[in-house]
């Protein structure tokens, strides 16, 4: 009876330890959009249309966009290439696209919370700072660093989140 006893009270205990678990694990898992409630809308620019792109240009959840990274790309040339002119002229363009894409999805560069950007060379931060910081009346939180090469053999990349009204 003893070892009865004792072996009912293992296997209770191992099926509380196992639903315990199952609750916790199941509280960690992300919600579905159904779950949550968020409304999640992945966007791509006109000019991407029909390209397969790997990527979505911008993904907005609820009022808030998150842009992808952009790379300063000559409008001019044949063929995906960045922008001639070095950091600056790349910097430049960059803010460009980012300013087109975030007003083609209802936001502003004014309405821009966060930028995080990518250096080929993080000597060249001082250069590519001077033109990023003319396109903000007021200048949103950032992080940059230093990147081991970046597509197409681009100078920087700049991806950005931004409010939506």
């Amino acid at each position: 009876m003893r070892f009865e006893t004792r072996q009912l009270c293992q296997t209770a205990r191992g099926t509380f330890t196992a639903a315990l678990i199952a609750l916790s694990l199941s509280a960690c898992q992300p919600g579905t959009r159904e779950e949550s409630g968020a409304q999640v809308e992945y966007l791509q620019m006109p000019i991407y249309a029909g390209q397969d792109m790997p990527f979505s240009t911008a993904v907005r959840v609820d009022n808030t966009l998150y842009l992808s990274g952009v790379i300063g790309t000559d409008p001019d040339a044949d063929t995906l290439s960045p922008m001639p002119g070095g950091i600056g002229a790349e910097t430049k363009r960059a803010m460009e696209i980012i300013k087109e894409e975030l007003e083609t999805f209802g936001s502003s560069m004014d309405q821009v919370v966060k930028c995080t950007i990518f250096l080929a060379d993080i000597d060249e931060w001082a250069t590519m700072n001077d033109v990023y910081i003319t396109f903000f009346d007021t200048p949103p939180a950032r992080s940059a660093l230093g990147a081991n090469g970046l597509a197409i053999g681009a100078r920087v990349e700049i991806e950005c989140i931004a409010v939506v009204n």
